[in-house]
């Protein structure tokens, strides 16, 4: 076998880091997308939408876009993978927005935003004791714990403008661990399948675990009550094709080419994101505090990616 020639591996590094640069900007604009989208699950809330409906809504139209251009294959490759699949549903699908929807009717948007961002936490832990191969080093963790301290600045943010309701908070960490969990599995699926087919799957099954939840629905807003309003059709569109389909896939790619620990950090700029939005359009109010755990979040992303490269040498 002939030694690569230097024009060969230097096509080869640039060829990576060019991969690498479109997984950055894919986990930045899925966490964008996902940062609005909070915003825009409340307003659907505050035009008389049940949580339940605007999560089963969102998958229905994001799996049939998605089945448009992945139908080849319907089944995974065994029965294992595909409980591994309907975990991803459970955990990144029904559970994650049923539980989060639900507590953005208890508390602030932007307490929502941010306790779900707990995520990247949770993840660097489990990581921590599944995985020796991606075990995170002090440099990440560092840079975690400070994004942390940001997140929990901006929660109190909120806290100073109204009283502290535990429901909505435990619902919101509930969605952080299945967002955890999702991001592991996602990991094992990567080496197998291709993004679309687990973005589709997870649309799937996130759709059947839903349905128990359905039977304690009363009553769901009719076809024709969504259409004849342009502000719900609007938003529930951006749910599903921006923060469902774009955002599930971009990710998907992320995670395979960043790892779940690096990937997983671009959550903390869903907070901000939320803020900003949260302050422009539903008009919450943004106090010294939260600008400082804005900053910290930037700050802890920087020194998870500075010193974590330093470590490694």
């Amino acid at each position: 076998m002939l030694p690569e020639s230097p024009s060969t591996r230097s096509a080869s590094k640039v060829k990576t880091t060019h991969a690498m640069l479109l997984a950055h900007l894919g986990a930045l604009l899925a966490v964008a997308m996902w940062g609005v989208s909070f915003v825009s699950t409340k307003v659907l809330l505050d035009n008389g939408m049940h949580p339940v409906e605007v999560y089963v809504y969102r998958f229905i139209i994001a799996y049939v876009l998605v089945l448009c251009f992945c139908h080849k294959r319907l089944m995974s490759h065994s029965w294992s993978d595909e409980m591994l699949f309907a975990v991803c549903g459970l955990c990144a699908g029904s559970i994650y927005f049923i539980a989060e929807n639900t507590a953005l009717e208890y508390t602030l948007v932007s307490n929502v935003s941010l306790l779900t961002s707990t995520s990247p936490l949770i993840v660097v832990l489990l990581v921590a004791i599944l995985y020796k191969d991606e075990r995170p080093n002090r440099g990440v963790v560092t840079g975690s714990l400070v994004a942390f301290l940001g997140v929990a600045c901006v929660i109190f943010n909120s806290s100073f403008n109204l009283e502290i309701r535990p429901l909505g908070d435990f619902l919101s960490l509930g969605a952080a661990l299945g967002w955890a969990i999702y991001s592991l599995v996602l990991r094992r699926l990567n080496v197998v399948y291709d993004a679309w087919f687990i973005t589709r799957k997870t649309f799937f099954w996130g759709i059947v675990t839903a349905l128990p939840f359905m039977l304690f629905e009363s009553e769901m807003t009719s076809l024709d009550a969504i259409l004849a309003n342009g502000t719900v059709l609007g938003n529930l569109l951006f749910l599903a094709v921006g923060a469902s389909v774009v955002g599930y896939i971009m990710w998907a790619r992320s995670v395979k080419s960043l790892g779940a620990v690096k990937s997983n950090n671009y959550i903390y700029l869903q907070s901000i994101v939320t803020l900003v939005v949260s302050a422009l359009w539903l008009h919450e109010r943004v106090s010294i505090v939260g600008y400082t755990g804005c900053a910290l979040i930037l700050l802890g992303l920087w020194l998870s990616d500075r010193l974590g490269r330093r470590y490694r040498r």
